[in-house]
């Protein structure tokens, strides 16, 4: 696509373990269009959040990448590490999932936030502090004069996770990638955060990555939804079509399984039966066949390829029947 800012051109991730090499993320391809926002959702190892750092190469020593990250046509795997300093946080920020963890502990938050714009636009200490404190403010943090100089453990995980949102969106990226980014905050500050995003994805031509659990919050804000589902990408389209005829199995089984009115008078949630397979003990042909309610006997044996049908993208053979 011409309009494209990101496309993932069969990437796939593996990491070693134990003198095997284990497949994480296995030949995925996915187009962001520029200023649109793209939900991924799917269970937890899934590969979703590996897929985004590998965008980052952000990945541990013992992981490696094949295939392509399109960067308005630039390959970033081809990219130096010097190269990549500067494209993370000017051109690309991340939002990551745990900020305990991402944020150094030994620095003011403040100095976290303050310190990608000096980095990248040279602002003196003073500038960078006065765009830091609104920034922080902007992100629902209150006192932020007060709190520029708080370290990450005097604060809550939602105020953390809020420096983490602040620290990303303060060079204001071209791609913002966002790892389950409210997972830890109150529905008030959820949503002010997410017309943040959606704003500076409208009124600035931000393209966004969304991982989240959440189907509520991927109908509200995302123009394309992707679910991922041991390690590969299943299903992709407009979230429109995605949310009113979903193609897969498995994200028929996501959306029924979410709280919502279809739930009404029943006592328990319905659920997707059994458990993402181990990258160890993949199953023959399809990975969701032993899950799937709809399986029959070609799923058992053959992995079904991408069939595509418009701007529609579905990896299941019920999909070709």
């Amino acid at each position: 696509m011409s309009d494209a800012l990101l496309a993932l051109d069969g990437l796939s991730v593996h990491f070693d373990a134990d003198e095997a090499s284990l497949s994480a993320v296995s030949d995925v391809n996915l187009v962001l269009p520029t200023g649109s926002v793209t939900c991924l959702v799917g269970e937890s190892g899934c590969g979703k959040s590996l897929t985004a750092r590998a965008v980052m190469r952000l990945l541990p020593k013992n992981f490696s990448t094949s295939g392509r990250i399109l960067f308005k046509g630039e390959d970033i795997l081809s990219l130096r590490e010097k190269d990549m300093r500067r494209f993370r946080g000017a051109r690309a920020a991340m939002i990551f999932q745990e900020p305990m963890t991402s944020l150094n502990p030994v620095l003011t938050v403040g100095e976290q936030t303050a310190e990608p714009l000096r980095l990248h636009f040279g602002l003196t200490a003073r500038e960078a502090r006065q765009r830091a404190e609104g920034l922080l403010a902007e992100v629902g943090i209150p006192s932020p004069q007060t709190r520029y100089d708080d370290y990450p453990h005097q604060l809550s995980g939602g105020m953390r996770q809020r420096v983490m949102i602040a620290m990303a969106l303060s060079c204001r990226p071209e791609l913002l990638l966002a790892d389950e980014p409210t997972t830890a905050l109150d529905a008030t500050i959820q949503g002010q955060i997410l017309r943040l995003i959606m704003a500076r994805s409208k009124d600035m031509g931000m393209t966004v990555l969304f991982i989240t659990h959440d189907l509520g919050v991927a109908a509200r804000i995302a123009d394309f939804a992707g679910v991922m589902y041991a390690g590969r990408l299943v299903e992709h389209g407009p979230a429109a079509d995605f949310f009113t005829a979903p193609r897969h199995p498995y994200s028929r089984g996501l959306i029924r399984s979410a709280p919502g009115r279809h739930c009404l008078g029943l006592k328990r949630l319905p659920a997707i039966e059994g458990t993402v397979p181990s990258l160890r003990n993949m199953p023959r042909g399809c990975p969701f066949h032993p899950r799937c309610p709809e399986a029959f006997a070609r799923c058992r044996e053959e992995r079904p390829p991408d069939i595509t049908e418009e701007k529609y993208r579905t990896a299941c053979w019920a999909a070709k029947k």
